[in-house]
């Protein structure tokens, strides 16, 4: 991997989410493309003429055009201190067009969940950032709400086509980590004993990762992969598209910021279109 973007509210720099980004740049040596977007569609204007000579604006609108401008140097700034290679990328369109085009054209995308452009989120993911979800033409990991370490990669698996292309596309994209213990986890609501196609998927596992473990669950899925994760550090869960009911459960047992804390995990997602 050598591309990866970053979806980054232009009027404010996640810090955390930006520390991160550059952690998975470092690790697979890929160059981080800072999308800095912008409702106020005052970036332009940044990249076109300096301030100081944009008399015609109010105020107001140089203030914010300062503080975005600040805030893109802070993100080079952030990247050149943490030894990522950096680029930026601005889009004015709020529609998403433009930064769902530019996932067409990239290996990974990364967004903080919380990200929204609503004075009030109470969704987690926040609705600009599920749908983003649905519409990235490249997998999409959901960073942390504080990250230390990766120490284990935990595969949400149920045998059909979506979660095992999610598999394979992160085995390709991060081969850094397949050194890492790997748990394969199934939720089987039917009461199976057996993990399906557990032999199949074991011996591609195999040629990857050197430490493999299967756990099978009985229950619900999202409730079961919630107590499997609560309290959890360090792991990096990878989900299919099959899985975006289960997501959704998964983000509404408690308040966002509940979840947040409780469940403190980078996630992968990779739809199989």
């Amino acid at each position: 991997m050598k591309k990866v973007l970053i979806a980054i509210d232009a009027k404010k720099v996640n810090m955390k989410v930006l520390d991160f980004a550059c952690y998975l740049a470092r690790l697979t040596q890929s160059t981080l493309t800072g999308v800095f977007l912008d409702k106020a569609q005052l970036m332009e204007t940044i990249i076109k003429e300096p301030i100081q000579r944009e008399a015609k604006y109010s105020t107001a609108v140089k203030e914010m055009a300062k503080v975005i401008d600040e805030n893109m140097h802070q993100f080079r700034e952030a990247c050149s201190g943490r030894g990522t290679n950096c680029s930026l990328y601005v889009e004015s369109n709020m529609e998403g067009s433009d930064i769902v085009k530019a996932t067409r054209f990239a290996e990974l995308l990364i967004v903080d969940p919380e990200m929204s452009f609503k004075k009030k989120s109470d969704e987690i993911p926040s609705a600009y950032i599920k749908d983003l979800l649905a519409r990235s033409e490249c997998p999409v990991v959901l960073a942390p709400f504080e990250f230390h370490a990766i120490d284990e990669v935990l595969f949400a698996y149920d045998g059909g086509e979506a979660s095992v292309y999610a598999i394979k596309q992160f085995t390709y994209l991060f081969p850094e980590l397949t050194g890492k213990k790997l748990t394969v986890l199934e939720v089987n609501k039917a009461g199976d004993d057996l993990i399906r196609d557990k032999g199949k998927i074991e011996e591609l596992l195999r040629l990857h990762y050197p430490n493999i473990e299967f756990q099978l669950l009985k229950g619900k899925a999202a409730d079961e992969l919630f107590g499997y994760l609560l309290g959890k550090n360090n792991v990096f869960v990878v989900m299919g598209a099959f899985e975006r009911n289960v997501f959704s459960g998964l983000f509404s047992h408690s308040t966002a910021e509940l979840i947040i804390k409780a469940i403190n995990v980078p996630v992968f997602i990779a739809h199989h279109k």
